[in-house]
């Protein structure tokens, strides 16, 4: 039997603005390049929650505040799974919206609270003024991290939570302490968009080895792909960018 890992896309219905699902596409390709399969499964609202458990790797996208309220209690359901698969060390990204619900709690505007799932300690609260623009960050694990951010939430992390990066160029979390993102164990959170693993192969391939060396228990062989040396030209013009 081929070898193969499988992608979980979690509400790709509900949560999926600004081109998220285009990360599921670069782990994808990415596999498939150095000869491998990817399996791609989606879980939405009132699913088999036994989906989840045969994550190799596990997504999530933005989405608006009702999207958000619109899955919280589904979310809900599923955490005691998700918290599982994240503890046992199962690699995670989730993005602006699913990152907020990764965390205790988003606080709208409107004062409305939806219940995170607390998979990262950290709050967030809504925001008159919208965070947009290209982002630069500076990661010990992946190096400089470009994207592109665009929300009114303002997170704000636990003291013992690890920041994803600290910010070069941009906002980030918030206004005030200058980080991007948070991780836990190999789950990673962010505000970046673009898709964020399309201009940070780094990153893409730490979710793709890790999910491959836990479940076949040997190195995942990383050959250098052409398609790099175009990602690069695209980190330097995005880097360029206001």
């Amino acid at each position: 039997m081929n070898k193969y890992l499988t992608i979980l896309h979690l509400y790709p219905h509900e949560m999926n603005l600004y081109g998220d699902h285009g990360n599921i596409l670069v782990l994808k390709r990415r596999l498939e390049w150095r000869g491998y399969e990817a399996k791609v499964v989606q879980y939405g609202p009132g699913d088999n929650q036994s989906i989840i458990d045969r994550a190799d790797i596990i997504f999530g996208g933005g989405g608006q505040d009702s999207g958000q309220a619109g899955i919280e209690d589904d979310l809900r359901a599923i955490s005691t799974r998700i918290k599982s698969k994240i503890k046992s060390g199962t690699p995670t990204l989730v993005v602006c919206g699913m990152y907020q619900l990764f965390g205790n709690f988003f606080r709208t505007i409107e004062g409305d609270a939806i219940d995170g799932i607390s998979v990262f300690d950290l709050e967030t609260v809504g925001g008159k003024d919208r965070l947009t623009g290209n982002v630069v960050a500076a990661s010990g694990r992946f190096g400089e991290i470009i994207g592109y951010e665009n929300h009114s939430g303002r997170t704000y992390l636990g003291a013992d939570t690890e920041p994803l990066a600290t910010i070069i160029k941009g906002v980030g979390n918030n206004d005030k302490d200058r980080y991007e993102g948070a991780m836990h164990k190999n789950a990673i959170g962010t505000y970046l968009h673009g898709p964020v693993l399309s201009k940070n192969p780094k990153m893409a391939d730490f979710l793709l080895a890790t999910a491959w060396e836990l479940k076949y228990k040997e190195k995942l062989n990383l050959t250098k792909l052409d398609i790099d040396k175009t990602v690069e030209q695209a980190r330097r013009i995005a880097k360029s960018r206001p």
